[in-house]
Parts: structure tokens; sequence; C-alpha cells
């Protein structure tokens, strides 16, 4: 991140700073049910406060039309639990980019903080609309991103608006940003990385990557039963991808020629049907009965991997073992959060299920890093650019 600003760089006295935050977060009753996006914001924003600045953020929330308001979608239980965790007063705008935002922002003073509505009630944001960029810019003096969870986002929030305003990153995404890549370019070794989920189609290209950079990787969720299927076996009703068979094989392939250890699972937890108080079963990976399907690792898969990850220097996990949310095939991903937890290494969780796991297992704490960015978190490890990020690259044309 040697040509992105950060706040080092920002003199924020007196200035009006437009915030783009992730406080896309679930809310229940109309009280927000889970604040760990809203909390790692926290130390930017306190800093922006300290230095003199008045701050306008801006953030979405789940998936409006883009039509107008939706109470359902409001920020407005986001900007009362804002103003209890931050110690400030925060207002909420009646809009995005319109009358009473722009008559808010106008009146801001040092120390005041203005949240606007829900950034996707207007359908130009997520088209990364020019005009709407620039009606977001014509609210502040200086532009600072610290949402890495949508930083692989090309919209006007975290893309467009940079280009029309000194623009920095935030504490949260540049932690995000060097934490993800130190990762990858000079990992203290041995490196291994767990990575599970539904289907290999979704992380064909983390598994690729990993591959180049780890020690181990190590394999769970549903999509090891298309691996499973690539070494001939069978997987009877368990989720697998036959289209992706052969690309599971090259992946296999590609782990044994750099002498990657490629850890599949040895046995597996089935069920007869997709429920909670399902029939289960105990088996070999290579004994799956005709009509069952595997919905997590079995004890001896745990142990295995628990090895393999109590030798670790580094660790990256996403994705879970199995169907965690239902207690009969938690084990799994229990047991892979708890070996990560007593582990010596340098733990990286990458988003996602991976962060709601360690978080229903009291174990998040334990864990060195937890990025904020599933999706984002994602394509970093893919190597690939983020439009977010890119956007701050102060040696680009403005």
């Amino acid at each position: 991140m040697t040509s992105i600003q950060t706040l080092d760089q920002l003199d924020a006295r007196g200035k009006r700073v437009l915030v783009r935050v992730d406080f896309n977060v679930p809310v229940r009753d109309g009280q927000v049910a889970d604040d760990t996006r809203i909390t790692a914001a926290l130390p930017t924003l306190r800093r922006l406060l300290d230095a003199g600045a008045s701050l306008v953020l801006m953030s979405h929330r789940g998936r409006p039309a883009g039509t107008g308001f939706e109470e359902r979608l409001s920020l407005a239980p986001v900007a009362a639990h804002l103003q209890g965790v931050l110690g400030a007063s925060v207002s909420l705008a009646a809009d995005v980019t319109g009358p009473d935002a722009r008559a808010r922002a106008a009146q801001l003073q040092p120390g005041q903080v203005l949240l606007l509505e829900n950034l996707r009630f207007d359908a130009r944001e997520k088209k990364n609309d020019a005009g709407f960029a620039a009606e977001l810019a014509q609210l502040a003096d200086a532009y600072v991103n610290d949402a890495f969870g949508t930083a692989h986002r090309a919209h006007a929030s975290t893309a467009g608006v940079a280009a029309l305003l000194p623009a920095f990153a935030g504490e949260l995404l540049q932690r995000e940003v060097a934490t993800l890549t130190g990762m990858l370019d000079s990992p203290q070794r041995p490196f291994a990385a767990v990575v599970g989920g539904s289907k290999v189609s979704d992380k064909i290209q983390v598994l690729d990557a990993l591959i180049e950079r780890c020690d181990a990787v190590i394999v769970g969720g549903g999509m090891c039963f298309t691996f499973l299927l690539a070494q001939g076996l069978k997987v009877g009703a368990s989720l697998s991808e036959p289209d992706w068979v052969e690309r599971a094989a090259q992946l296999m392939e590609r782990a044994r020629e750099r002498g990657v250890r490629l850890l599949l699972p040895t046995d597996v937890v089935v069920a007869d049907r997709f429920a909670a108080d399902a029939e289960t079963r105990t088996v070999a990976a290579d004994a799956i009965p005709a009509g069952w399907m595997g919905l997590d690792i079995g004890p001896d898969t745990c142990a295995r991997y628990a090895d393999e990850l109590s030798r670790a220097a580094t660790v990256f996990w996403n994705g879970p073992m199995g169907v965690f949310e239902m207690p009969a095939f938690a084990a799994g991903t229990r047991a892979v959060a708890q070996a990560i937890a007593e582990s010596d290494a340098r733990s990286i969780i990458g988003g996602g299920d991976s962060v709601a796991a360690v978080n229903a297992f009291g174990l998040a704490d334990r864990m060195s890093f937890i990025s904020t960015g599933g999706g984002a978190s994602m394509e970093l490890v893919e190597g690939r650019t983020l439009p977010g990020v890119a956007a701050l690259d102060c040696t680009s044309a403005r």
C-alpha cells in the first residue's frame, strides 16, 4: 500500500470527512444484533474526531430495490447503536444525497457525526454513477474508505467518489490489506490453509492461489465430496459438482507436484436427510451409503486436521467443515476452530461463516486476526485487484 495515502497524511482539523464504512449489520426487532463491523470502524472514526473533523458516514445495509426508502432496511437502528458505542452524537439524514443530507452536512461542526441513509436506496450507487459520486463528494472536503468488506465492489461510494476528493485509507482497510497481503507474500512457515464451504466452484481460484503458497491445504465442507469423487469414491446423496471433478483432480495433481499436503476427509458424518433431527452415522469416506448425505467431517478427520494445524506457524481459515448451524453437524467446524485457537500459529480468519463460527464457539478472542470482508478477502487472496483499494492509489490521475 505504498502508493495509498493513509490517515497519517490527512490533516483533518476543521474538515468534513466523507467516510465509507461497512455497517451492513444484522438487525432484529429494531436492534443491532451483531455490531462487529461497527466496532471495527471505531478506531478510524475516533481518530478523525479527535483530530478536529466532522464526519459524514455512508454505508449500505441489505439489498434494497434501489427505488427509494425502505423502512426495513433503514440505517436508523445503526445510527442509534453507533451513538452509544462511539460516545458522540450521531444524526441520521432522511435521504442519501437529497435536501436533508445536504442541509445536515452543511451545518456540521467539528466533532459531530452525520450518517446518510442506506446508499443502495439510490440505484445509482451500485452503477458507480458519476452524477451520484459527485453528489456524495459535494458533502465533504476529503474522503476516507474504511469499508474493506465492500472494497471488491466498484460502486460510487467505493470507487467513483475517490476520484473527486483527496482520498485516504482508514485504519481498518489499511490493516486488512496489509495483513492479508503479508500472509500471502511472506508467511511464517509452515503455512496451512483451511478451506470449507459448499462448492468447489465458489473457491476454485482461492484453492489455486493457496496451493501455490501453502505447505498444507485442508479441505472440508460440501466441497470435499467433489474431491472424493475425483478420487473415484462414491458420495451417496452428498452435495457435489460432477462438472468440477476434473478440475478438482487437477488441483490434487498440482498439490502433489508442488509438495503441498492436500488433506481430505477420511471419515464423515452422514445423515438420511438434511435436517437437524436426521438420523446420523459416522462412516469412512469410502463407505458413504447410497441415499445418505455427508454433512460434517468425522472424528478421525478432526484429529488429523488438528494435528496438521498444531504444526503450523501461519493459518488461514475460510469456510466451515460442515453444517455447523445444526448441532449434530457442528463438531468438525468446532474441532478446527479449537485447534486453531490452541495452536501457536498466527491465525487469520477470512470472513463469512468462519467468523460466525469462531464467534458462536466463543473463540474469537483467541484468533490473531479476523477479517471483516468475506468476498473482499477472498478476492484479495485470489490475487485480484480490489476496486475500492485501487481507487485510493494516489499515483493515478485524478
